[in-house]
């Protein structure tokens, strides 16, 4: 995947954007649990190579949306074989039983967290 110019946490960013539509830098941070300098960083590296694009909010001009463009769709239709190979590599060495038990201890462990995350205080952002 490096090779095109797509690694996965790049991919996995973009594939984000597809499915969900245009986000601000602060939802992404938020989505992948990163810092905001962090993704500022790879959102200015995506918009230089023309995978995504930012638009002004008609409402806000501090805000910026960040969408996928046309040539960050054939980015992830190119590289998808090349995930899905690569899951295949990690996962395929599990029975169907262990993936649906790997599946629900995970499920379990993500519900867990919900439970013990410290929730933040109304009105203030989650950090």
């Amino acid at each position: 995947m490096a090779q095109r110019g797509a690694s996965l946490a790049r991919t996995k960013l973009l594939m984000r954007l597809d499915r969900s539509g245009a986000l601000r830098a602060t939802e992404i941070a938020d989505v992948f649990q990163l810092s905001p300098r962090t993704v500022t960083v790879s959102i200015d590296g995506l918009e230089r190579e023309g995978l995504v694009r930012r638009e002004p909010d008609g409402h806000d001009r501090r805000v910026k949306w960040i969408s996928i463009t046309d040539e960050g769709r054939r980015v992830i239709a190119e590289t998808e074989p090349l995930r899905l190979k690569l899951v295949d590599q990690i996962f395929g060495e599990l029975t169907n039983e262990e993936r649906d038990q790997f599946s629900g201890i995970l499920a379990k462990l993500a519900d867990r967290l919900d439970e013990v995350e410290p929730k933040p205080a109304p009105g203030s952002h989650a950090r």
